[in-house]
């Protein structure tokens, strides 16, 4: 029976939920994303999506160590019954069936005579089974009643062969390595009776390796060397840089690369021996494999494969720690600080973007000295930013038509890019410290990339605006906050720049065991782990070594298919992400005890300050910016009010009387005298300096101030010109006018030519939103 007819039989034996449970769990309905047309209409049909390869490799993708291990042993046992799985063209079909396996032989194989090992084996056995990576299969018809066979989808066969760890049959490996005059070679080198067919010899060969007494007694008789070298093969890899081998016909090396023994040998008489009785095969440069035969008959006939049925226990580093809250609370309320102040410096002067990509260095490090952090942290501050679509990058339109036909007039040279603040900010702005984290957090939980991990083989200088492309990146932060989760309570390992080299590792192993292949334990991936920790930290993922609330938000987040429809980021709109409702609650919950609600009022006191115990509102922050320099950041926020900062709320078209209205509202008593004479008094004299906006005049009521401007040297400059008692005309713009004489010390106004005052207000460019519907992409794709 074909694989696919016996799955659709043993799929008719399951009840309804436990279909819907084996559906969830190979996320059939979830390919839709992938696919067009109806689902599957019938067993068979849903029989054959679960052999596809795309959904054997999805289910594989997921599964953790002793679950990849007893596949790939299934597979080693397989190549050992059936021969090694030639190679052939991917659409080639592979019948599972026609590879079967005993089920007796592959517990033997995971566990030996240990009967705690072999129940666990079962155990992972039979989850695989329910997910349908493991087959029925029929028995051949000379095998006892109670002798059980499984089989494999094809997609296993070809992607596991060597995950085992073990070497290679001599056979496949001879196959692929030698021609026939180095196989008889090899055979007259084990005394074996001539023949001219090469299969007759080389399965003569095969034979003798796998005969353990006669190998046992050609190892006994062979040079000294040879049993050492052995026996630190078989305690792996079963791998070894040698010279003892050349290619055929040159230096020349590929994947049909045909070997022979060097002439004259290698210089090594222990590698030479070896490879002259056949016992280590070319399978690369300068590289051999130990043949299984001879790693089995050298170990004894006691190798198993390597099964670790429970999780790595972190052990090193782990100790009690204080609750998680506070320092979660400190570094959330850090990081939405920083975007604020960020978003802001970037809207008052835009840095440029460079035509190769990225944020030049110089623009980084005066964003750095803005928001007072180190430039790596600016970096990354800087992507999630501009991955939230609060940030975007933004070209000025030349003004002017454009050159029509063949014109010779020289083209307009285009504007420089810039980067500005997006529409989506001015609404982001207006939210609560603790709402306008939540999208800053749910980008660096789905963004594919760690941000500020730059390893050394990009050789050119970091920059930030790096385009997301690190598939791995989100897998690992999932992992990641997954091992942590499993500390016991009121336990952690304390700040993530002091973890040992020793915890690292121990925890990198047991990321590796939930998600095999994900990262390893060189310098690279172990660097790729401490920076993804340090992200968390500065976020407030991670509070102590452990995930604080909001990181149990973001990991259920992250167990949703939120990452898969990047660079759509749930929870940056105020109505998408509906489809995670549950986690993006949890997430908003989390942020909000994190961060208190906003300060609405302030203390002004009579040193003219002004103090915010927490956070300020949108409204008390423009306020306060407008008429008042900040001073100081942290759990209070302190401004200072001197003429200058009162001049500048003035200009802005507020009267002294509005101010003053604005700032009792805002107190939290009544204002001080010394903040209201400051006002008033500023008040009086401002607007007593006229500027009118024809190129450009001054004009004043007071004709002895007028004369003072007129003999005033450090306004030589504007080149101004007394045409009456009461007005000065200037030969600069009204702009570059009004700037010079604040900065002498007046407090003039812009003033229309019909007289009426000239409020002057901020550019308010944005660039515009990338980031498409949330929703109304996943309704496109059929997937709600």
């Amino acid at each position: 029976m074909k694989s696919v007819e016996a799955l659709a039989a043993s799929l008719a034996a399951l009840t309804p939920d436990e279909l819907a449970e084996l559906l969830d769990a190979r996320r059939v309905h979830g390919d839709t994303r992938r696919r067009t047309g109806p689902g599957p209409q019938s067993l068979d049909e849903l029989a054959q999506r679960l052999l596809e390869d795309r959904s054997v490799g999805d289910a594989v993708g997921r599964l953790t160590a002793p679950g990849l291990q007893l596949l790939s042993a299934a597979v080693w046992l397989a190549a050992r019954r059936h021969g090694a799985l030639m190679p052939q063209p991917y659409w080639t079909p592979l019948e599972p069936s026609s590879r079967p396996v005993a089920t007796e032989a592959l517990l033997e194989f995971l566990a030996g005579d240990d009967q705690a090992l072999r129940a666990a084996a079962e155990r992972v056995l039979t989850e695989l089974q329910r997910l349908a990576l493991v087959l029925p299969a029929d028995a051949p018809p000379d095998a006892p009643p109670d002798a059980e066979e499984l089989a494999l989808p094809g997609f296993v066969h070809r992607h596991l062969a060597e995950a085992m760890g073990l070497s290679r049959p001599a056979a496949q490996l001879m196959t692929e390595a030698f021609n026939a005059p180095e196989v008889h070679r090899i055979a007259a080198g084990l005394d074996l009776p001539s023949n001219r067919n090469r299969e007759t010899a080389q399965a003569a060969v095969v034979a003798a390796l796998g005969d353990r007494e006669r190998m046992r007694s050609l190892i006994a008789g062979a040079p000294p060397d040879v049993a050492e070298m052995l026996q630190l093969l078989v305690q792996g890899p079963p791998l070894l840089r040698t010279h003892c081998f050349v290619p055929l016909g040159g230096y020349h090396y590929g994947a049909a690369t045909k070997y022979q023994l060097r002439p004259g040998g290698s210089g090594d008489p222990a590698t030479d021996w070896l490879a002259e009785h056949g016992m280590l095969v070319p399978v690369g440069p300068d590289l051999v494999e130990l043949p299984y035969e001879v790693l089995d008959a050298a170990a004894g006939g006691r190798i198993t494969a390597r099964f670790d049925p429970e999780p790595p226990v972190l052990a090193t580093g782990v100790r009690p720690v204080p609750e998680a809250l506070p320092e979660a609370r400190a570094a959330a309320a850090s990081a939405s600080r920083r975007m604020e102040l960020l978003l802001a410096a970037c809207a008052a002067a835009p840095p440029g973007i460079r035509k190769s990509g990225g944020l030049a260095v110089r623009d980084t490090r005066r964003l750095a000295k803005a928001i007072e952090a180190p430039e790596e942290q600016t970096r990354l501050w800087l992507d999630l930013a501009y991955n939230a679509d609060l940030l975007g990058d933004h070209q000025e339109v030349p003004d002017g038509p454009a050159p029509r036909g063949r014109s010779r007039r020289a083209a307009v040279p285009s504007a420089p890019l810039r980067l500005l603040p997006t529409a989506r900010y001015d609404d982001w702005l207006s939210r609560s410290p603790a709402e306008r984290l939540v999208p800053v957090v749910a980008t660096w939980a789905v963004i594919p990339e760690v941000l500020t991990w730059w390893p050394e083989y990009r050789e050119e200088t970091p920059v930030a605006l790096v385009a997301p492309q690190d598939r791995e990146a989100v897998p690992l932060r999932r992992e990641l906050l997954r091992a942590l989760a499993s500390l016991p309570p009121g336990e952690g390992l304390g700040p993530v720049a002091a973890f040992a080299a020793e915890t690292l590792e121990e925890l990198v192993r047991l990321v590796g065991w939930h998600s095999p292949g994900l990262v390893t334990l060189d310098e690279d991936g172990l660097g790729r782990v401490l920076e993804t920790l340090l992200e968390a930290e500065q976020l407030g993922v991670l509070a102590h070594g452990r995930p604080s609330p909001l990181g149990e938000a973001v990991l259920a987040l992250l167990e949703t298919d939120a990452a898969d429809w990047f660079p759509c980021v749930p929870g940056v709109a105020a109505k998408d992400g509906d489809a995670y409702a549950g986690p993006l609650r949890l997430l908003r919950e989390a942020c909000a005890a994190l961060l208190p609600p906003p300060q609405r009022t302030a203390r002004f006191q009579a040193d003219l300050t002004a103090v915010a115990a927490g956070a300020p509102s949108a409204a008390l922050a423009e306020l306060m910016g407008s008429a008042a320099d900040r001073e100081s950041e942290g759990h209070a926020v302190v401004w200072r009010f001197s003429a200058g900062s009162v001049r500048r709320a003035l200009d802005a078209g507020m009267s002294a009387d509005d101010l003053l209205a604005a700032l009792r509202e805002a107190s939290e008593g009544a204002l001080p005298q010394p903040l209201e004479y400051l006002v008033k008094d500023t008040g009086r004299t401002h607007g007593r300096v006229r500027v009118v906006r024809s190129a450009c005049c001054i004009r004043s009521d007071d004709e002895a101030l007028v004369l003072e401007l007129s003999k005033t040297r450090v306004l030589a400059k504007l080149g101004l010109r007394r045409i009456a008692p009461t007005v000065l005309i200037s030969t600069h713009s009204p702009s570059a006018t009004l700037e010079a004489l604040r900065a002498a010390g007046y407090a003039p106004v812009l003033e229309a030519e019909s007289g009426v005052t000239v409020v002057e207000r901020a550019p308010g460019t944005r660039a515009e939103q990338r980031m498409p519907d949330y929703d109304r992409m996943r309704r496109n794709r059929g997937r709600v």
